[in-house]
């Protein structure tokens, strides 16, 4: 079968996700993923017929929650289906370029390349910022520019006046697409405000993180009506089940989000606690985080992360040199992780 796929995809490394590269424990902190199960509501009546393409209350409940209208947003299968429906609608396969800044979310990549649209890196900064300058020199013939804010792996923000500076760099030339899968745990540094000045602009949201509910597969696209209606053309014509729908629209509640704030800033605490004491072990450094996670540079940082592996502690590791990404999980996850990895440098 392998030769009958495309050349395109037969080239392709798929992205591996957590789960596709397993493990076996009992602490989980590869994943980004909320340490909160929380339990909702089901009515499964009416699965005979097909759902609406865009739940109207879901669109009004998530554009009422970061402020814009509900012709500005866009119900995807998470954050992920953003990314493809982008890069299928503006660019042109075998002819238009995504720009992307790694280290950075493996998807734009990968999602680019599945189409056959050509990829143009331009690597962050020293202190994993904008390279403006080169970004510019770039930009001939690329069509879409992703900057991800808290950055994945690294969770630094990008600073805002340099995103500004994009969007000035790529007006009438490329959509500039900002994901904020991790903004509900740094909510002031949304780029949302900025829709109203700049039409290129779309938003990558997802409920996957401080939502805790990654297994919904439930995302958000956030820009100016007229980007939407263009993504209306290439979306699938179902893309939210009923029940998607359903527990979404109580996730944006008032008492749903309520609740996703206080767990948000739990979470934020035991990233903290993490950071704190994961800096006091010599030889270790750790990176200032703003999503639920941490970058951790260790002496050695596969032989940490496999030996935490090998003692059912299962963390992420990554493609920066020595360094290992840790979700900041409950408070007894971060213990547990914590006290291993100082008895392992003892």
């Amino acid at each position: 079968m392998e030769k009958l796929a495309r050349q395109q995809v037969q080239k392709l490394t798929p992205y591996l996700s957590a789960r596709r590269i397993g493990g076996s424990g009992d602490v989980w902190l590869n994943a980004n993923e909320s340490p909160f199960d929380n339990t909702y509501q089901l009515n499964l009546s009416g699965l005979n017929r097909y759902p609406s393409c865009q739940p109207e209350g879901m669109l009004s409940a998530y554009a009422a929650y970061a402020g814009v209208q509900p012709e500005q947003v866009l119900t995807t299968r998470g954050a992920d289906e953003g990314i493809e429906l982008i890069i299928r609608a503006f660019c042109e396969p075998n002819e238009d370029a995504i720009l992307y800044c790694p280290p950075t979310y493996g998807m734009y990549a990968i999602s680019a390349e599945t189409i056959g649209v050509a990829r143009k890196v331009v690597p962050l900064t020293s202190d994993w910022q904008l390279d403006l300058p080169a970004i510019e020199a770039n930009l001939d013939g690329v069509k879409v520019v992703f900057v991800c804010s808290p950055n994945n792996p690294t969770g630094n923000l990008v600073a805002r006046e340099d995103i500004v500076a994009l969007l000035e760099l790529t007006k009438d030339r490329a959509i500039v697409v900002m994901d904020e899968a991790y903004i509900d745990f740094c909510p002031q540094a949304s780029t949302v405000d900025l829709l109203e000045q700049y039409e290129h602009l779309a938003i990558l949201r997802t409920l996957s993180k401080a939502f805790a509910l990654a297994g919904l597969r439930c995302g958000y696209t956030l820009a100016n009506a007229e980007l939407i209606q263009v993504l209306l053309k290439v979306i699938a014509p179902y893309p939210v089940p009923y029940p998607v729908s359903e527990i979404a629209q109580q996730a944006l509640s008032e008492s749903g989000l309520a609740r996703m704030k206080y767990q948000a800033l739990e979470i934020n605490t035991n990233r903290a606690y993490l950071q704190a004491g994961l800096s006091a072990i010599p030889g270790v450094t750790v990176f200032d985080g703003w999503g639920n996670y941490l970058l951790v540079e260790f002496p050695d940082g596969d032989a940490l992360f496999q030996a935490a592996w090998d003692n059912g502690m299962i963390l992420r590791n990554s493609p920066i040199e020595n360094c290992v990404r840790i979700s900041a999980g409950n408070r007894e996850e971060c213990e547990k992780t914590l006290a291993f990895i100082r008895r392992f440098y003892q």
